[in-house]
C-alpha cells in the first residue's frame, strides 16, 4: 500500500499525524478482497521505490519477490515496473516495464527533468537466488542478449525523443 501522511502543522518534527491511503496495491485479476487491486489505474503490488519529481508526480517503483512474480496475488501483474502518479488524482499509469525477474529501484533526475536515470536489479534472479553456471540464461538474457551471457544489473538513461521533460 501507499500511505499519505500528513504531519501535524505541516512540521516534521510534529509528534503527531493524521493519514489516509493513496493506494491498496493488488491484482484487478483475483476474486479475493484481500488482493484487489484499490486504486486508479494499472494494477501493481509491492511498491517499494517512491520519488516525487520536480513537477510533483509520483514515481513508484516496484519490488515483486520473485518466487511470488504473476503468482496468487500478484496474479497478471506481469514483471516488476514503474509507474507515473498524478497525486491530484491519484490515477496510476505504468511508465517502464523491468526485465524478467528484476527489480526496478533507485531512481535520480536532472534538475531539468529531462533525464531520468533508474536501475535494473538482479535481471533474471532465481527462487533461490542462485542459478547453476550453466542455466545463466535460463529466466533472462538482459540486457545483451543470448549470444553475450549472464544477465547483469545496469543503469539506464531515458530522456524523450523531442528533449522535453519527462512525465509532461
Amino acid at each position: 500500500h501507499i500511505i499519505h501522511w500528513h504531519e501535524a502543522g505541516s512540521d516534521a518534527t510534529a509528534d503527531h499525524f493524521s493519514w489516509d491511503i493513496l493506494a491498496l496495491a493488488g491484482s484487478d485479476q483475483t476474486d479475493n478482497p484481500n488482493y484487489k487491486a484499490q486504486n486508479s489505474g494499472d494494477a501493481f503490488g509491492s511498491p517499494d521505490g517512491l520519488v516525487f519529481d520536480n513537477n510533483g508526480i509520483l514515481w513508484v517503483q516496484t519490488d515483486v519477490s520473485s518466487s511470488t512474480i504473476n503468482q496468487k496475488a500478484y496474479q497478471g501483474m506481469g514483471n516488476n515496473q514503474m509507474l507515473a502518479v498524478d497525486p491530484a488524482d491519484g490515477h496510476f499509469k505504468r511508465f517502464l516495464t523491468g526485465p524478467n525477474r528484476s527489480e526496478i529501484t533507485g531512481i535520480a533526475f536532472t534538475p531539468d527533468n529531462r533525464t531520468m536515470f533508474i536501475n535494473i536489479q538482479h535481471p533474471g534472479e532465481t527462487d533461490s537466488g542462485t542459478t547453476a553456471p550453466d542455466e545463466v540464461l535460463a529466466l533472462s538474457s538482459w540486457p545483451d542478449g543470448p549470444a553475450a551471457g549472464r544477465p547483469r544489473a545496469a543503469t539506464v538513461v531515458i530522456q524523450r525523443l523531442d528533449g522535453g521533460v519527462i512525465g509532461s
